[in-house]
């Protein structure tokens, strides 16, 4: 039987809101050869694309994010032929801004999933045809607003457009002591009436035992022990792996791209314990790859059974500053003038470059690893550190170039290693020890 090879180059998170220059940039040329030489080339497109062909939603994964459809050329002009379309900025501009981006990508004929017209399309894989092996990517994504959630089909009632999403509980399990002092704080507010309400009028169900809703934000657990607990949502978690083991049957290689701002203990370079358990559990389903982004920043890898899970390859292209609009919610939330332009609201939001994530370091800087398969396993994983320039002006601020910067590779050696995983660093690019 001929053997099935192919090689996979993944980026993380592409905000992109400038044209790249027609003769490209000071190394783009390197990256792009790069890119071009595998035959599957990821990223994730963590930006609405369209001519303001939805309206504002009410929620925005933090910057209201839109560009020009034409950047898509941009994007495919730099290599890349497999996309992610499902993340927290998925719905900034509404069903209609999905929809649009939707069309737009699907004129240019670009292999995508993660958001669709109804839930089913949504958490579809789509199939990218290489000369060496099919290979399958489901994409999904763990933070969002209710709003932006793809909505399944009834008998009677279409399904809405939306992302694919990964839901989680946060269990807050206390000692006696601290379980008594929750129980207290919920009398004297009343956080809880309204859920003890809806229980009471049969739209709720009632709570477990041993367990205090409070408000909003997760449940008590009376336990011996003081801990945080998340898991993710049986229902989303049996879907998707539902779909892994369809695409298992239809493809060489399954990917699963997921996007995810949760972190742990404060943290931004842990994963959520959930994230964990659903990574683990794409593996166990037929995944040979997990893809993970949206911390903006790197988290551990970890060779797991037959896969490896990627819980965060940090950014790719973060153009965050140069957006060409913002609606009316964004400049009333800052309590500014709605004739405010861009670059003054992003001036104020950063207090003029002293806060936010322009200056944290670990937010520029990020790997694209690049994977060798053969027969439906993952051979090699060699690993490219990339800068995105943090301390260029705005007009640069944001653009990848490889940077074969060690420290970026020691770094994420010090991440991956409780997870039992080691990395061959050399020469400005460094190895995954699969074995």
């Amino acid at each position: 039987m001929k053997k099935n090879k192919t090689t996979i180059i993944a980026a993380g998170d592409l905000f992109m809101t400038r044209r790249i220059p027609e003769d490209g940039y000071d190394g783009f040329e390197e990256l792009q050869a790069l890119i071009r030489k595998h035959d599957a080339r990821f990223v994730n497109l963590e930006m609405t694309f369209h001519d303001a062909e939805g309206f504002p939603a009410a929620e925005s994964g933090g910057t209201w994010a839109m560009a020009d459809p034409v950047m898509l050329d941009d994007v495919k002009r730099m290599g890349f032929n497999l996309f992610n379309t499902a993340n927290n900025h998925s719905g900034d501009y509404g069903e209609g801004g999905v929809l649009a981006t939707i069309r737009h990508l699907k004129e240019r004929n670009m292999v995508f999933s993660g958001t669709g017209r109804n839930l089913a399309g949504a958490n579809a894989a789509c199939y990218l045809e290489t000369p060496g092996a099919r290979i399958a990517l489901i994409s999904c994504c763990s933070s969002f607003s209710a709003a932006s959630r793809a909505g399944g089909q009834s008998e009677l009632l279409a399904g809405r457009p939306g992302l694919n999403p990964v839901r989680f509980k946060t269990y807050y399990h206390v000692d006696p002591e601290h379980y008594a002092m929750a129980e207290e704080l919920a009398r004297v507010t009343r956080c809880n009436d309204r859920k003890n309400y809806s229980v009471s009028m049969g739209y709720s169900n009632p709570f477990e035992k041993d367990t205090l809703p409070f408000g909003k934000e997760g449940i008590f657990v009376l336990d011996t022990e003081n801990k945080v607990v998340t898991v993710p949502e049986k229902e989303d978690l049996e879907r998707i792996a539902a779909e892994i083991r369809e695409a298992r049957r239809q493809a060489d290689l399954v990917i699963v791209s997921y996007h995810s701002h949760e972190y742990r203990d404060g943290d931004h370079a842990l994963p959520a314990r959930f994230t964990e358990t659903f990574a683990r559990a794409c593996v166990d389903a037929g995944a040979q790859i997990f893809m993970g982004h949206g911390p903006h920043e790197m988290q551990g890898i970890e060779v797991y059974g037959e896969g490896v899970i990627f819980y965060s390859i940090g950014n790719f292209l973060f153009e965050t500053e140069t957006v060409g609009l913002q609606p009316y919610d964004a400049y009333i939330n800052r309590k500014m003038p709605v004739d405010t332009k861009v670059g003054a609201y992003m001036d104020d939001r950063s207090k003029n470059g002293t806060a936010g994530y322009g200056t944290l370091e670990n937010i520029w800087r990020a790997v694209l690893p690049s994977l060798e398969c053969e027969d439906g396993r993952v051979r090699r994983v060699t690993l490219y550190p990339v800068s995105l320039q943090q301390h260029e002006r705005r007009s640069v601020k944001g653009i990848p170039v490889l940077s074969h910067d060690e420290k970026t590779l020691e770094y994420l050696a010090e991440l991956s290693a409780p997870y039992g995983t080691a990395l061959r660093i050399q020469g400005g690019e460094a190895e995954v020890v699969l074995s």
